[in-house]
C-alpha cells in the first residue's frame, strides 16, 4: 500500500496544490510512482498545474492524475482512492479551502496531513482563537475541529493514525511583531495539539511564475524547462529538501 499525503486548510492561498505538485515530482524523482488526486471540483489548481505540465513538458515525470466530479459519491470516491493507493507508491491529495463531503474523506484517509499556513494572524484564526490581549490560545478553531474529526474517523475505519504536519508558509525574511507573535502561538499550539510545527517556504515569485509552465523548482535543471538557475533558486530547492525530510518524505 501507498502512503497517502493530504494538503488541506480551510482557507485557499495558503500553497496547498504548489507543495502538492512539488512533493509529487520530488518523489518521481526518485523513482517511486505516484498519483495525484485534486478534491476541489471547482478550482481545480493541482488539476491546471498538472495538465500544463503535460501538455507543455511531456518529456518530464508525469503523476497519474484524477480530478472527481462535484457531487461525486462517497463511495465512489473511496473506491477510486483505494485504487490510486493500491497502484503507486505514494498518493497525494489536494483539497479545497473549504469544508466539503469530499475534503473530509480526503482528510481521513491521510498517513500525514500536511497544513501550509500563511505567516499571518489571521490565518491562524482557523488553527486555534486568540486572546486579542494576552496573544495566548483559548480554544481550537475551526480547522483544528476538523483535524480531530478526521483523525477519530480515520482511527474507527482502519486503526491508523494521522500525522499533522502545521507548515510556516510565505516567510518574510524580516522580523515583525506579526512574527514573534506566530513565534510564540506556534509553539503554544504544538504543546496544545498534537501536530508537528515545521518551517515552510520563504515567499517568493518564482512559485507563481513556474504554475503556468507546470514546473517545479526541482525541474529547472531538466533539460528543455526553459528556467535559469539562480542562487535564489538552489536556496528554495534546499527549504524544499530540508521540509520534506521533515514531513517524512
Amino acid at each position: 500500500m501507498s502512503r497517502v499525503v493530504v494538503f488541506g486548510n480551510s482557507k485557499g492561498g495558503t500553497g496547498k496544490s504548489t507543495l502538492a505538485l512539488h512533493a509529487a515530482v520530488a518523489a518521481m524523482v526518485r523513482g517511486l510512482r505516484v498519483a495525484t488526486l485534486d478534491l476541489d471540483p471547482d478550482q481545480g489548481t493541482l488539476t491546471r498545474y498538472v495538465e500544463n505540465r503535460g501538455r507543455l513538458h511531456p518529456n518530464l515525470p508525469q503523476t497519474t492524475h484524477r480530478r472527481p466530479a462535484m457531487g461525486t459519491e462517497e463511495a465512489v470516491l473511496a473506491s477510486l482512492l483505494a485504487e490510486l493507493a493500491a497502484d503507486h507508491d505514494l498518493l497525494v491529495i489536494d483539497t479545497p479551502g473549504a469544508d466539503t463531503p469530499m475534503a473530509r474523506l480526503g482528510h481521513a484517509a491521510a498517513d500525514i496531513l500536511v497544513t501550509p499556513l500563511n505567516d499571518s494572524l489571521v490565518d491562524f484564526d482557523l488553527l486555534a482563537r486568540v486572546d486579542p490581549e494576552s496573544l495566548r490560545i483559548e480554544r481550537p478553531g475551526i480547522y483544528a475541529e476538523r483535524v480531530w474529526e478526521a483523525k477519530k474517523r480515520r482511527a474507527l475505519q482502519s486503526g491508523g493514525s494521522l500525522d499533522w504536519v502545521v507548515l510556516r508558509n510565505r516567510l518574510s525574511p524580516l522580523e515583525s511583531r506579526n512574527s514573534r507573535a506566530m513565534d510564540g502561538l506556534l509553539k503554544e499550539l504544538e504543546r496544545r495539539i498534537r501536530c508537528r510545527i515545521l518551517p515552510g517556504l520563504a515567499e517568493r515569485v518564482i512559485y507563481r511564475e513556474l504554475f503556468l509552465k507546470g514546473l517545479t523548482l526541482l525541474d529547472i535543471r531538466a533539460e528543455g524547462s526553459g528556467v535559469a538557475m539562480n542562487l535564489s533558486h538552489v536556496a528554495a530547492r534546499q527549504e524544499l529538501r530540508t521540509l520534506f525530510e521533515g514531513i517524512g518524505l
